[in-house]
């Protein structure tokens, strides 16, 4: 049985624990006002808060997911909270309902539901809230009728009501001003309850992993399942019907560190954990602007960086930009043997990896850049934020009295996998940086690449894309490039 609390409610359920949360809200629960949109993760119509208790036990952490892409079974050991569970009474507006009212927000009101739940999130969020953060915190939603600007008004009232929060006991005060019921005071101490009678004191991710329970033949067809970002999208039956491995929660794949020289990444990490981390921020300071353009906040909570190195797509943005940090991965088979393998060797051929079925990725590695090195990560997709790539790249400069010492370029969306632009990449190596290297380098590089024309551009289209994102990666050195 997989426990969790939905809302106030203790939910113990044998639904299989690769269905989605969606689903089962709205059809196990009767919960109908999450909203089943896209079923891509793009509109946010389906946004829940999943809450999870904290290292120390005395408070919960919640972040907004899209649950049409959150597996049930990473929802086992915590708090998921649907609309239905912010009123403290039926009738009564919380502060963000009656903000978006105010301010015509809604239309509709497909959408708002999603909007409701990023915003109260923001609001339990333990960070001081900004205009900046506010207005993030709706990134992975959508409103196609509304317009944004209603929202934005929104958004900026709450923020300002968010500044009188304390930064002690925040949750007793939203709780005061209506933001949430008051039973959120008692989730820290049920879902520890919940932990040791499920577990006997261990931790829930590890001692309900369907994976080890399952016999040798059973486990060698699990399906490894993480944030369930990209297999939720793709096949969604197959992975509801098939045992799986849930690895999302298991801390031993999860956290960042530097060993030396070398930055240590657990396969589980997500890309708002990157973007938050003190250990990558140190090697690579511009790295949230470049996560920016990654999905949305709620997906980035969501997608684990392996899960984007093993759906092994063309244009994965996590690939590309590792693949220039020079990134290897640790692969462990069922028989506990590991290996190194570098990242851009691990793709032979479109979706076809140089791994064995049973094989999969625990830790990621890369050589932490210096302060003087040049790293950059440019993407162009139809809309700017929230959306598959046309074509996107990254650089790793070493530059020392002028020449280029080691460089490594990607790029996505030019093959059929991603690319490490290997020849690119040598010949830079010892080279002047001048106007004359760059536009070698970009001749060379058309050589590397075979785009095909598809519903993102042209092979023309894409050809004239590279050549534009690796002259940005130089513009910091030579200006003129513009």
């Amino acid at each position: 049985m997989l426990p969790f609390y939905l809302n106030d409610q203790l939910i113990r359920t044998d639904q299989p624990a690769g269905s989605t949360l969606l689903d089962f809200v709205r059809y196990h629960q009767h919960l109908k006002g999450t909203k089943i949109g896209c079923r891509e993760g793009d509109c946010g119509a389906c946004t829940v808060l999943v809450g999870e208790l904290a290292p120390d036990g005395t408070s919960v952490q919640y972040q907004s997911m899209t649950s049409c892409l959150t597996p049930l079974g990473n929802a086992q050991g915590k708090h998921v909270v649907t609309v239905e569970g912010i009123n403290a009474a039926r009738g009564t507006l919380t502060p963000v309902q009656q903000a978006i009212v105010q301010e015509g927000g809604s239309q509709c009101g497909f959408c708002t539901v999603g909007f409701v739940m990023s915003l109260t999130g923001h609001a339990l969020s333990a960070k001081p809230t900004t205009p900046e953060t506010a207005l993030a915190s709706i990134d992975g939603n959508i409103c196609r009728c509304t317009g944004y600007k209603s929202l934005e008004r929104a958004t900026q009232h709450l923020q300002q009501q968010l500044q009188q929060r304390p930064a002690s006991s925040p949750l007793a005060w939203l709780a005061e001003e209506g933001f949430v019921p008051q039973y959120f005071a008692d989730m820290p101490a049920k879902l520890t309850a919940l932990r040791s009678a499920a577990t006997g004191g261990a931790e829930v991710s590890e001692a309900l992993r369907p994976g080890p329970g399952l016999d040798a033949a059973a486990a060698a067809r699990a399906q490894i399942l993480g944030g369930g970002t990209d297999l939720l999208v793709q096949r969604p039956e197959q992975v509801r019907a098939v045992p799986v491995e849930l690895v999302y929660d298991q801390h031993s794949l999860r956290g960042i560190r530097r060993e030396g020289d070398t930055i240590v990444l657990g396969a589980a990490t997500t890309a708002q954990q990157l973007m938050e981390s003190e250990v990558m921020l140190a090697v690579l300071p511009e790295l949230p602007r470049f996560l920016k353009l990654v999905s949305s906040t709620p997906i980035r909570q969501m997608g684990t960086v392996a899960g984007n190195f093993i759906n092994a797509s063309p244009i994965g943005d996590l690939t590309i930009l590792f693949l220039a940090l020079g990134a290897e991965v640790e692969l462990e088979n069922s028989a506990g043997q590991r290996r190194a393998l570098p990242l851009a060797e691990l793709y032979l051929d479109y979706k076809k990896l140089a791994k064995t079925v049973d094989e999969q990725v625990t830790e990621i590695r890369f050589p932490a850049p210096q302060p003087v090195d040049l790293f950059n990560f440019e993407k162009v997709s139809k809309r700017t934020h929230l959306d598959i790539a046309s074509v996107n790249s990254a650089a790793w400069l070493r530059i020392e009295k002028g020449m280029i010492q080691a460089a490594r370029l990607s790029a996505g969306g030019v093959g059929p996998i991603p690319l490490l632009l290997r020849r690119t990449s040598a010949w830079l190596v010892g080279q002047p940086v001048s106007a004359e290297t760059v536009e070698h380098a970009l001749t060379l590089a058309q050589q590397e690449i075979s785009p095909i024309s598809d519903v993102r551009g042209t092979e023309h289209y894409k050809r004239l894309l590279l050549h534009q994102l690796l002259t940005a990666h130089f513009l910091p050195l030579l200006p003129e490039l513009v």
